[in-house]
């Protein structure tokens, strides 16, 4: 336990996702002095943060430090300087830096993106990433680089009237140890599949009527595992999609097909009989030992298969997904799956770095075995960069998450005119993105930058009892975004 205390709670996430990224092993808790009795333990530092509006003070392990606010009604430049402060200090203490320093974010490359939108050189982002939020150099750059990949890529879509699908399967044939997505085991759900697939109906019934005037850009269906679906299925599925809706312009339809143990020859005649332009064959790892653990039951084998089988069905986009940071998992077996992979050749590679989740079966394995078996480095990034470059592909997209395996990323790098465009649209959030099915999160971006959400409900079958709710909630997320606050029997949304 490590307990922060504070005089008056203020930027508790910000604080907790500081510390927690020093001391990934820690429950941390950020507490009010005198609402209660928790101590940290006697091998981590006692820390705690007192704030006035005419100075901040911060102690670790007896070292302080503190600063007086130049603007203390500007909440954002007080709490950045709070963790800058926090950083050093916790830095100087440990004797650690962390890669992407104070930055506990999810989209560095936003930051970047919105630097070059305001016309800022190059040298300018590199400075202000290193100096403002003590990135490393060489963070700063991945996250410039991609930024300036995705502004070329994204040149072409028309953000004020096109728009994203997404549609989530949240079913799976187990649940893997590492997962904390909205997922269901198939075989308990097999005789309800159908009901699952007329709620999806009604929500593409909806989205055909909500935007027959609007451009879309790309489809995305995910999971869970989509290719759980049976091939009739899967083929009532992508026919409500490509019947209802207008598919002129859209620039990529993908499908994560992920397991190799889901994957059939007849699913994959499917997706190619609808135009699916883009798929996933997901081993998250080539080493047979740790797929058992982390409870894939499939085998390398098994994702040979599935793979060369794609590609004898004509798929010219396939994209893989690995997770470093697996437990027992170092540089050797790294290596391994790094080498496995380059022999398929596929067209992009999307690199996890492990994220323990609470919701997750890792999480309570962890509170039994502790973290030693977990260990991602900057050695085993580099393994996994090297070998997306030696495939010719260049990193396009990250995103970052809490509790993330060596405090680094998730990245995505593919082949030239290989790149995932829904995952830069989800990342860089400048389109609306319509989400169906269980547990899935729907984005309406407004003129002025604004971002509104709305959620489907996770539970499968509280989604299909209230369905008719869910469709109610992004009826009012759009209706906001154009200023309708009465609805008429004319409305477009009818």
């Amino acid at each position: 336990m490590l307990a922060v205390k504070m005089n008056r709670l203020q930027f508790e996430y910000e604080i907790h996702s500081m510390v927690k990224a020093f001391y990934p092993e820690q429950t941390v808790k950020v507490i009010e002095e005198g609402t209660g009795q928790i101590a940290s333990d006697d091998d981590v530092p006692e820390i705690s943060i007192h704030m006035e509006t005419s100075f901040v003070s911060v102690w670790v392990g007896g070292r302080k430090g503190e600063f007086i606010p130049e603007r203390p009604e500007d909440r954002i430049a007080v709490k950045n300087e709070l963790k800058r402060l926090l950083y050093r200090l916790l830095s100087e203490y440990t004797d650690r830096r962390l890669p992407w320093g104070t930055l506990t974010g999810i989209r560095p490359a936003k930051l970047a993106m919105g630097m070059l939108e305001e016309g800022r050189s190059d040298g300018d982002i590199l400075d202000y990433m290193q100096n403002v939020y003590y990135c490393s150099g060489r963070k700063a750059q991945l996250a410039l680089d991609i930024a300036k990949r995705e502004r070329e890529i994204l040149r072409e879509v028309d953000y004020e009237q096109g728009y994203s699908l997404y549609i989530g399967i949240p079913f799976c044939p187990t649940t893997c140890l590492y997962c904390s997505f909205p997922s269901f085991p198939i075989a308990a759900w097999r005789k309800r599949t159908g009901e699952y697939l007329a709620a999806l109906e009604k929500e593409i019934d909806f989205v055909k009527k909500a935007c027959k005037d609007r451009i879309l850009d790309s489809v995305y269906i995910g999971g869970g595992t989509p290719t759980t679906l049976e091939a009739e299925e899967l083929r009532r599925l992508l026919s409500a999609v490509r019947e209802n809706l207008d598919f002129a312009r859209v620039k990529e339809f993908t499908v994560e097909a992920g397991r190799a143990d889901s994957i059939t020859r007849e699913k994959l005649r499917v997706m190619q009989e609808y135009g699916v332009s883009r798929i996933s064959v997901n081993p998250q790892t080539m080493n047979q030992e740790t797929l058992d653990f982390i409870g894939r039951r499939h085998t390398v084998e098994q994702v040979r298969e599935a793979f060369h089988a794609a590609r004898e069905e004509g798929f010219t986009n396939i994209n893989m997904d690995l997770i470093l940071g697996l437990p027992g998992e170092g540089e050797e077996q790294v290596a391994h799956t790094i080498s496995r992979v380059e022999e398929l050749a596929p067209d992009s590679l999307t690199v996890h770095s492990l994220a323990v989740k609470r919701a997750s079966k890792m999480s309570r394995w962890i509170e039994e075995n502790g973290l030693g078996l977990l260990n991602n480095t900057e050695r085993t990034m580099e393994i996994a960069a090297r070998g997306a470059e030696r495939m010719g592909m260049k990193p396009y997209y990250l995103y970052r998450q809490k509790n993330m395996s060596g405090n680094f990323e998730n990245v995505g790098y593919a082949a030239k005119g290989r790149y995932g465009l829904y995952n830069i649209l989800i990342m860089e959030e400048k389109q609306d993105i319509l989400a169906l099915g269980a547990g899935t999160i729907s984005k309406a971006v407004h003129p002025d930058g604004r971002i509104e959400r709305c959620d489907s409900v996770k539970d499968v079958a509280l989604y299909l009892e209230k369905i008719d709710e869910m469709i109610e909630r992004k009826r009012r997320l759009l209706e906001e975004k154009m200023g309708v606050t009465e609805r008429t029997g004319e409305d477009r949304f009818e």
